[in-house]
C-alpha cells in the first residue's frame, strides 16, 4: 500500500531498456456441447482474473511450464499443446522496479481437476463461457487470443461426437509424478 502511494506520489519509476522477462502461461478449456469454457484464477495480491502463468522453468519447455503452472496455481491436469496461441505483454512492480513480462500462452486440455493443489488457500478458480472469460480478463489482447481459440477449438466436435475416431494431434500430458519434479510424458492432443 505505502509503495502505490510513493509511485503515485512521485510518478513513475524510470523503465530501464531491457527485454521483457519471458513467462508461460497456460490456458485451460474443456469442450462441452455449448462450446469451449476456460479456467481461470485470481492473481495472488490483486485478485484480478488470469490465466495459470509463471517463470520458465529449467530443464522444461516453454509448454510444459504452462502445464506445471496450471497444476500449480489451478489444481489442473491435461493436455497441453506444443503450439503458443498467443503472446501478450504485461507490467508488475517488484519492489522499486516496474518489470515488464512477456506472457506467451499454450492451450492445455484439461483432463483432471484436483480438489486440493499447492495454491488452493491463495487463489480462486473458475470455469467460465468465451464472453464471461472475455469479460472477467478485460483485456483486449487476451480478448482476441481467446477468440481464436474459441473459433479452432468449436470446429473440432466435442468428445462424444467423436468417441469412436482416433484422432492423432500434438500435445504433451502432465502426468501425476510431473508436480513433484517428475518427467512429463507425451500424450496425444487433440
Amino acid at each position: 500500500m505505502l509503495r502505490r502511494f510513493v509511485h503515485w506520489w512521485r510518478g513513475p519509476f524510470p523503465e530501464t531498456a531491457t527485454a521483457p522477462t519471458p513467462q508461460a502461461g497456460a490456458v485451460p478449456y474443456r469442450l462441452t456441447k455449448d462450446g469451449p469454457v476456460f479456467l481461470l484464477v485470481t492473481s495472488r495480491r490483486t485478485g484480478r482474473w488470469l490465466f495459470p502463468k509463471g517463470g520458465l522453468m529449467r530443464g522444461r519447455t516453454p509448454w510444459e511450464s504452462a502445464a506445471q503452472e496450471a497444476l500449480e496455481e489451478a489444481g489442473v491436469e491435461g493436455v497441453v499443446r506444443d503450439q503458443p496461441l498467443g503472446t501478450y505483454t504485461a507490467r508488475r512492480i517488484r519492489g522499486d522496479q516496474t518489470e515488464t513480462i512477456a506472457v506467451t500462452l499454450y492451450l492445455l486440455e484439461v483432463t483432471r481437476q484436483l480438489d486440493r493443489w499447492a495454491e488452493k488457500a491463495q487463489r480462486q478458480r473458475r470455469w467460465a463461457d468465451l464472453d464471461t472469460a472475455i469479460a472477467l480478463l478485460g483485456d483486449a489482447a487476451l480478448g482476441e487470443m481467446l477468440q481464436t481459440a474459441a473459433a479452432d477449438l468449436a470446429a473440432r466436435p466435442t468428445p462424444k461426437q467423436d468417441a469412436t475416431a482416433q484422432v492423432p494431434g500434438k500435445g504433451k500430458k502432465l502426468r501425476k509424478g510431473a508436480a513433484k519434479g517428475g518427467r512429463l510424458k507425451a500424450g496425444s492432443g487433440r
